[in-house]
């Protein structure tokens, strides 16, 4: 393989494993079908006997009730009195991806065709379910300034029973406390079981033909780890995993939510579809037996906002596994550290993409000089080579011994530049995930035209100055003295051009730079090895 072949087999080899990449994450089955039946160690008896099941949709449909609008720093929500559900959720600090001018949306029962719900309801002895109706004090709810919480209580009375669902939202902080206060005032013991889940449609956010992205279910224990499902595969089979820790929710591109139970409660995560378009995932946990004239509180918090990493950390373990980093998040992960160290010095995300790819550049150029310097002698071959060729003909065995036989005369190793590129495409590939991956990226401006990184180039001028720049790199090589290779390397910049007119600029503008890099240092080898390889032919007289 010479060296023109090399960098064919890099361009496409680099193509192939993106391209792979971006179908395993979307259309891979996912890991957790096989675990539909499984009881993860450790996790006690009660779940796995858990009596009852969660309130039936045999004909799908969310019951209206009155709705109690609540407002804090983050949030703007509505809750039903019908079941208590958080039905609409829209972030105050985050755009709406179509209109900037508009806030993000996150949960919503009146959009189509996006349904996204939030549920919880009690079994057993005639508890409120989320069809039962709730009553509130007031039909709004406002955080004031100075404080750091707002409560929002519902209540529901029946046979003697009463049930308070206690909503507490906190100041700059995406989780929100759930929790039922049970207070037993009937004749009898009662023993609940408590589920917590989300519902939502299996058409909605699912991203564009040339970058999908992932829409579903997901869940995490201590035991199975981060865990995603797709929909079809909880149409082909439900899900029904017990254990004693973990959290499950619903994940998006940037976005997530997730229900986590109280610590050490035993809990069965499990999955229904509802109907053609309609999903539910969630968690059931059996409770202690509550006698009469006892009471009982069963905490619980919702996630449900942006994927910052600094937010998911703190509130649950493997919640920061929802940002997806593709199958190298080893390597994405501290490339994203790097990062926003670099943000916390510059207050720019276009800038820190810009400086982290120097600090990337300078790492790998001792790696990379090596195929800059076989790249260099090759271009000074090539006018050799090209005589051979027209020596030799259509003589391919002869062509190739007198080409190996130059080689060794002027001891160079064509292959020698093909770890080295190797070796850089996952931390390539570990980029382009990371940035495509982080919501901090999401609406974020750089300078001038380009006010949002996660978007495509509005003006397209990135996209041209990479073809541009990839124009530039393909005459400082060697020239391929096969006609098809030189055909392909030729129209290489035109094609890379047009997909990346539909990638976000964050990721345009990393290969622009890394592409403006390569260029200088494959400029600088060159004149190196030209004036080396002059010196050379003089005989070493300057």
């Amino acid at each position: 393989m010479d060296t023109k072949r090399l960098v064919l087999f890099v361009i496409f080899s680099m193509s192939i494993l993106m391209l792979w990449d971006a179908w395993q994450r979307q259309h891979a089955p996912a890991e957790v079908v096989q675990q539909s039946s499984q009881t993860v160690a450790g996790a006690t008896s009660s779940t796995a006997a858990v009596s009852g099941n969660v309130a039936v949709d045999s004909d799908f449909k969310l019951s209206a009730g009155q709705r109690i609008s609540v407002t804090t720093d983050l949030y703007k929500a509505d809750i039903e009195t019908t079941g208590g559900d958080l039905r609409r959720l829209e972030l105050l600090k985050h755009r709406a991806s179509d209109n900037v001018k508009t806030n993000f949306v996150l949960l919503d029962d009146s959009a189509k065709p996006m349904t996204y719900v939030a549920q919880t309801g009690l079994i057993g002895a005639d508890l409120p379910s989320h069809k039962a109706v709730f009553t509130s004090a007031a039909p709004t709810y406002q955080m004031q300034d100075g404080k750091d919480t707002l409560e929002v209580r519902l209540s529901w009375v029946g046979n003697g029973v009463t049930v308070d669902k206690v909503y507490t939202f906190h100041r700059n902080k995406y989780a929100i406390d759930v929790n039922y206060e049970i207070k037993n005032g009937s004749a009898a013991a009662i023993t609940p079981v408590v589920y917590y889940q989300i519902v939502h449609d299996n058409e909605s956010n699912q991203g564009s033909k040339l970058m999908p992205t992932f829409t579903g279910g997901t869940y995490y224990t201590e035991a199975t780890k981060f865990k995603k499902l797709a929909f079809k595969d909880m149409a082909k089979e439900p899900l029904k995993v017990t254990s004693n820790d973990g959290w499950v929710g619903l994940l998006q591109h940037y976005f997530v939510s997730a229900w986590i139970p109280k610590d050490g409660l035993a809990r069965e995560f499990y999955t229904e579809k509802l109907n053609e378009h309609m999903y539910r995932i969630g968690s059931k946990s059996t409770l202690s037996t509550i006698a009469p004239g006892a009471s009982l509180t069963v905490p619980a918090r919702l996630f449900s906002g942006p994927q910052t990493k600094k937010d998911l950390v703190e509130t649950a373990p493997g919640l920061e596994y929802t940002v997806d980093y593709g199958w190298l998040k080893m390597v994405a992960s501290p490339l994203f550290w790097v990062l926003s160290l670099i943000h916390s010095l510059v207050h720019n995300w276009g800038v820190a993409i810009i400086l982290l790819t120097l600090l990337i550049k300078a790492a790998f150029y001792p790696l990379s000089a090596k195929s800059y310097r076989s790249m260099a002698q090759m271009r000074e071959l090539a006018p050799r080579l090209e005589s051979m060729k027209q020596k030799f003909g259509d003589d391919r065995q002869k062509m190739q011994q007198a080409m190996m036989e130059l080689y060794k005369t002027e001891k160079i190793n064509p292959m020698s530049g093909c770890l080295p590129i190797l070796i850089q495409i996952p931390v390539f590939i570990s980029l382009y995930w990371m940035l495509l991956g982080s919501i901090e990226l999401r609406h974020a401006p750089f300078f001038g035209w380009i006010q949002d990184l996660s978007a495509v180039d509005p003006y397209y001028i990135l996209p041209i100055i990479m073809g541009i720049s990839m124009i530039i790199q393909t005459k400082l090589n060697p020239k391929p003295t096969d006609p098809i290779q030189a055909k392909v390397m030729t129209w290489m910049p035109v094609i890379f051009s047009v997909f990346f007119f539909f990638f976000p600029a964050g990721l345009v503008l990393y290969w622009v730079v890394n592409n403006i890099i390569s260029i200088w240092q494959q400029w600088y080898v060159n004149k190196s090895i030209h004036a080396a390889a002059l010196l050379k032919k003089s005989g070493g007289k300057h």
